[in-house]
């Protein structure tokens, strides 16, 4: 028997076994209409009964398409971009696809060549990754091959784009302060001209206007750094001692809001509560208190934006942007008002 298996069953052995033809044999493996049924359930009898794994290059001659997708980044710090890249890698593993990685580091000349690079090597298809949800602009028009894109939506509506819901998200922490007891909600957010930070901003607004409330002060906007969130808790906690809660834009700066307002004698939740957004854990639940934070759930998005590709190569594309639930996740940043 070892003797038997001592090289790679072909699909000859099978034909062999089964009693048929190689062209036939190939015709059942491949689930192609004009075989009997008879003839195909013998066929892959015979090819379990071997243990016969086809080739997935012959496969792929045969369809047309090389099983090989092309991944196109620009976030080369990989904070947000490497979640979506192990989300998609699973769905494509999970398919038996083979993935060429390029980071283009916000080039756009490099963005291009790589393009080509992947078109010549005959990718069925590629997924682009944003370095933040802003708009970008389509590489779509003329390619031969799908393209979807995933956290940083394509400025062209008829391309399949996939992002976080924000706006959404930002809901689910201004809903859960309020559940909390917490009445009056400041804001501390990145800079303005992030669509991150314009979405969650807005989530703010809509979620307070729906329980009758207002935000406390302005929207305070700067870096998305824990040195921004040190300096703006400053500014705030002069500005509106009486500031119950406060939403933070990123956990870089709830992180540092929590560092300056404990320096200033202010208790993190008994005074005042506050919530991240993004669930970077390093800091999320490195900080004291943890952070209560919403987590955008990346690699889903990731896994979902590399499913739709699949469809897409099957000629079942889903133009439009698709936007992608987030979650709250509860830590201790946030609990319910302490006794004085």
């Amino acid at each position: 028997m070892a003797g038997r298996r001592s090289r790679a069953v072909t699909i000859s052995d099978v034909a062999a076994l089964a009693g048929v033809s190689i062209a036939t044999a190939s015709k059942a493996i491949n689930g192609k209409d004009n075989v009997r049924a008879e003839t195909r359930r013998r066929v892959l009898a015979a090819a379990e009964e071997l243990a016969f794994q086809p080739n997935a290059l012959a496969q792929g001659l045969l369809s047309g398409q090389t099983r090989t997708v092309g991944l196109l980044t620009s976030d080369s710090v990989g904070r947000f971009g490497i979640p979506v890249l192990l989300g998609a890698e699973d769905a494509f593993g999970a398919g038996e696809m083979a993935v060429m990685l390029c980071d283009a580091r916000g080039d756009a000349i490099r963005e291009q060549h790589y393009v080509r690079t992947l078109l010549g090597r005959r990718v069925d298809g590629l997924i682009v990754v944003g370095e933040s949800t802003n708009t970008r602009p389509s590489i779509s028009r003329n390619l031969p091959i799908p393209v979807v894109y995933a956290y940083g939506a394509s400025e062209d509506p008829g391309d399949v784009s996939f992002v976080p819901d924000d706006v959404a998200g930002a809901g689910l922490a201004v809903r859960h302060l309020l559940a909390m007891g917490r009445r009056r909600i400041a804001h501390i957010t990145g800079p303005i001209d992030y669509k991150a930070a314009q979405d969650r901003a807005e989530g703010l607004r809509l979620a307070l206007a729906g329980a009758g409330l207002s935000q406390a002060g302005e929207t305070l906007s700067g870096a998305w750094s824990q040195r921004w969130g040190r300096h703006a808790a400053e500014m705030l906690l002069m500005a509106d001692p009486e500031v119950d809660a406060v939403f933070c834009g990123s956990d870089q700066i709830a992180a540092g809001f929590v560092e300056a307002a404990r320096e200033r004698g202010r208790r993190v939740p008994d005074d005042i509560a506050v919530v991240g957004y993004d669930n970077w854990e390093v800091l999320s639940t490195e900080t004291r208190p943890a952070l209560t934070t919403v987590d955008m759930n990346l690699e889903t998005l990731g896994r979902t934006a590399a499913q739709h590709l699949f469809a897409a190569i099957d000629g079942r594309a889903t133009p439009g942007v698709h936007r992608l639930p987030c979650r709250l996740v509860i830590r201790d940043s946030s609990a319910s008002r302490g006794p004085a």
